[in-house]
This record gives C-alpha cells, structure tokens and sequence, in this order.
C-alpha cells in the first residue's frame, strides 16, 4: 500500500497524553499536512463549532484521541463530567466527520469496555459480557458508545471507521495531578516528592495486589499510525462490522505493588511503601490479548522499565517550570 503523506489529518485532543504522542509519530513518519485545534479553538462539545470546523477544512483522515481521562479517584467524583463530556466529543467529531466526507478515522477508546471479571487476557469478543467496573463505569460506557457509533457508521454509510482499545498508557506528556491522575504519573509525582522532602514513606491505595498492563504511550502511537495505514480489506480481514475493534498493549502485566518498586528504583527514593487496603482496588486484573495487533504486524518496543525513566526525565522537566 503506498502512504499518501501529503494528507491532512485532524488529530483532536493533539496538546494530551495519546494526541501528543501521535502528533510526534506523524511527523516522524514523514506526514506534513498536521490539523490541530486547542481547546480555546474549538469546543468539541459544541456541535456547531465542531460542524464549522470540518466544513472550512478539507479534512482526509482524523484520529480521535481527545477525551476527558484519569484515574479511580477523578472517575469516582466527576462521573457526570466523564460521560457527558466523553459523550458529545465522540458524538459531534464522528457525525460531523461523516458529515464532511472523511473516510477514515481512528476512535481511541480504553480497556475499562470490558467487564470487569472478565477471562484474562482479554479478548476483544468479550465487550459487552459482563459488568464493568464501577469505578469508572460512566466513562467506559461512554467508550462502548464511540465504538459503536464507528461501526453503526460503517454499516449504514460505508466509512472507514476504526476503533482501539489501549491498555494503561504512560509516558511524556501525562496528567501529574496528585489525584485525578492515573497510577503510573500519580505515583512519580508522590515519590519525587516524598525524595525531595525527606519523607519515610509513600502511602499507595489498595492493597498493591491487582495486576495491570502498562503500555509507553508513543508505542500506543505507533500502532495506531500503523492500523491506520492498512488497507480497508487487511484491517476488516481481522475485524467484523460487529467487533470492529482492536486492542493494544504489551500482552504482559504486573501487580501495582511491582509498578511502585520501579518507580522508587528509577526515582531514587529510600523510604517505604504502605498501601493503605481502606481504598479501593478497582478491576482484580486487566491484560489484552493482542493477538490481532500481532497478525497486523505490530509489536511494541519499550520495556516498562526503561519507559519509567524515560517518564521521570519528561517529569522532571515539567516539574522544575
């Protein structure tokens, strides 16, 4: 297949943590015609902007990586915020999207879809099999919705839009809020903190036991530049206008409490770690199975550990302005 790279391509959400990452892979992929828009520039949750948006610019491709995102505590206290806001961005950029002609579009979504019991390593038949976590069961269902808006879309219309599911994602330019953060970026800022200020000890919630999957976000990247470079027929091979969906991740896992020990490694704290077993866990265990993105032909590149470090230097530059 040979890559138009004098496309123009939309990247919404291009100042965050996955649009950020994508922004740098295009350009390291050559491609020149890059659309972004702040926040201040244009409010996806209103349609009509939206609307005016895609009408004023020829628009080829666009990937949907803008969304509202953190961790347990933030999803716990803003659930109305994380399905409302999630809702209209993937409502107003999908149909306007259509709307303007654009063929292709990748949705970006989050392994939170799946049940939260479900069979590990997941699969991506097992959406919709099961509860979700409560937690952060808004957000997840307003995820469900952009995945079937892209495959309702496709079927009624004959666009090419596609959808992924990434594991936990870090890496520069992640949200260090102390806590509406996810648990990678939420646990660098506290044990940089506990180092400067002398601390004996770094408290964790729950009880460090529950398993996850962390991916380097400009891997995440990587792939997703990659599924949108197949052909149509190459990614439908692999796909069904009803699970439509891929997901993308390492396809290895490791408990919260083993995340933490590399954290305090990479950052040189000598004190403790006590978790604090009051607070919740969340989902028992989160793995993808990535078969599909395997037969695609993508692996990712960066070990978690040297993913960690690479963070903490992107983090510490943050930190100093």
């Amino acid at each position: 297949m040979t890559t138009n790279l004098q496309k123009r391509i939309y990247v919404a959400g291009h100042r965050g943590l996955v649009g950020s990452a994508i922004v740098r892979t295009l350009r390291k992929s050559d491609y020149t015609d890059i659309l972004t828009r702040t926040h201040s520039e244009l409010e996806l949750t209103d349609q009509a902007q939206v609307r005016a948006f895609f009408a004023e610019n020829q628009i080829d491709e666009v990937y949907l990586a803008a969304a509202r995102v953190g961790g347990i505590h933030a999803n716990n206290t803003y659930p109305a915020e994380f399905i409302y806001d999630n809702m209209m961005v993937q409502a107003n950029v999908i149909h306007e999207a259509y709307r303007a002609g654009v063929k292709r579009l990748l949705f970006l979504g989050s392994s939170c879809i799946y049940p939260r019991l479900a069979e590990q390593p997941i699969r991506e038949e097992y959406l919709m099999n099961g509860t979700l976590e409560p937690t952060n069961e808004p957000y997840a269902i307003a995820k469900i919705a952009g995945i079937k808006m892209c495959e309702s879309y496709n079927r009624q219309y004959g666009t090419d839009y596609r959808s992924v599911m990434p594991t936990n994602l870090y890496g520069p330019g992640d949200n260090y809020h102390p806590e509406n953060s996810h648990v990678i970026p939420a646990l660098i800022r506290r044990f940089h903190e506990a180092k400067l200020s002398g601390a004996d000890k770094v408290v964790i919630w729950g009880t460090g036991t529950p398993r996850r999957e962390f991916l380097y976000v400009d891997d995440m990247a990587e792939a997703c530049v990659h599924i949108m470079e197949l052909d149509r027929a190459t990614y439908e091979k692999h796909t069904t206008p009803m699970l439509s969906h891929i997901n993308v991740g390492t396809g290895e896992d490791v408990t919260i409490r083993e995340v933490a020990e590399v954290i305090r490694k990479a950052i040189g704290f000598k004190g403790d770690i006590e978790f604090d077993t009051s607070k919740p866990d969340g989902t028992p265990r989160k793995l993808m199975n990535t078969a599909k993105l395997t037969a695609l032909g993508w692996r990712p590149g960066m070990r978690l550990g040297e993913g960690i470090k690479e963070t903490y230097e992107h983090f510490q530059a943050e930190y100093k302005r």
